[in-house]
């Protein structure tokens, strides 16, 4: 999924998703194949542990959008900003569309769903279940 080594992770800007959650994998592929992001996105397991450690409980929850080693955004707003990176027009007035007001709070009340029935998705399996026992 993500193109550069994981030891570069805190100079740049990347989508970190769970690496162990099969839908999170085909949502994140499916974003690059049509989209085909500037951005990049890494399983956080294969980003340095001083960059994830200290938000393991939200990235078992929610997608994390690092900008060098601050978290910029998570959840539906870092998939916007994620898929305004498009260097397609209609991906890029999507990514602006999910980040104004009202459409913003509908796009975080999907993403809370669907994130907390991931397991349940395409794709899903017991392990992309959330909270997990062993984080």
């Amino acid at each position: 999924m993500s193109n550069a080594a994981p030891h570069h992770a805190g100079q740049r800007t990347v989508l970190a998703f769970d690496g162990d959650c099969g839908f999170c994998q085909a949502a994140v592929r499916q974003i690059q194949t049509h989209a085909k992001p500037r951005t990049e996105a890494a399983a956080w397991q294969t980003l340095p542990p001083e960059l994830t450690e200290p938000h393991l409980q939200r990235l078992d929850r929610e997608v994390l959008l690092f900008d060098g080693r601050r978290v910029r955004y998570g959840g539906a707003r870092a998939l916007a900003d994620y898929l305004g990176s498009s260097p397609a027009r209609p991906y890029q007035v999507a990514g602006r569309c999910l980040q104004l007001p009202l459409i913003s709070l509908v796009a975080h009340l999907i993403y809370r769903g669907v994130a907390k029935n991931r397991h349940r998705m395409p794709g899903g399996t017991a392990a992309c279940a959330v909270p997990r026992p062993n984080h």
